[in-house]
């Protein structure tokens, strides 16, 4: 059995980068979505998921796999994708393969939506998060943030 290394305390410059980032988790989500909601009367999950759906082939994805995507339960993405569907922004539709799956449809009204609060998106996250990482590495910094996100 293999001793297991002594834990060696933060830095201070360590402390204040899990400090921050720990408040950014919190706080950022909060303010794109203040910001959608202001400028589009849109939430940021309707958002993520109305761009999913643009993101993916055919403009359609398994129920689960956007849920996944959008980082939602199931039934949360059931009930959001129905208000999203009274909309006209998307249509449920059964899977052709499995008849217990149902996929979500971006309707061309749900595109044009999209492509509505789009400029408001960009602006907000410009102005949150561009804005604060001039001359930084925006590749380097991507990389270690998807190593993060990757490291479970």
């Amino acid at each position: 059995m293999s001793a297991t290394p002594p834990l060696t305390p933060l830095t201070p410059e360590e402390e204040a980068v899990m400090r921050a980032l720990g408040r950014l988790m919190l706080v950022l989500p909060r303010q794109l979505n203040a910001d959608l909601e202001r400028e589009q009367r849109m939430t940021a999950s309707e958002y993520s998921v109305l761009r999913h759906l643009s993101e993916s082939p055919c403009g359609m994805m398994r129920m689960s796999e956007l849920a996944q995507a959008c980082d939602m339960s199931l039934s949360g993405m059931t009930r959001l994708a129905a208000k999203l569907e009274s909309q006209g922004h998307l249509k449920r539709i059964k899977c052709e393969d499995d008849a217990r799956g149902w996929n979500a449809v971006l309707t061309p009204r749900g595109l044009e939506r999209l492509r509505e609060a789009w400029p408001a998106h960009l602006a907000s996250v410009r102005r949150h998060i561009f804005a604060h990482l001039e001359g930084l590495d925006l590749r380097k910094l991507a990389a270690a943030l998807e190593a993060i996100a990757s490291d479970t």
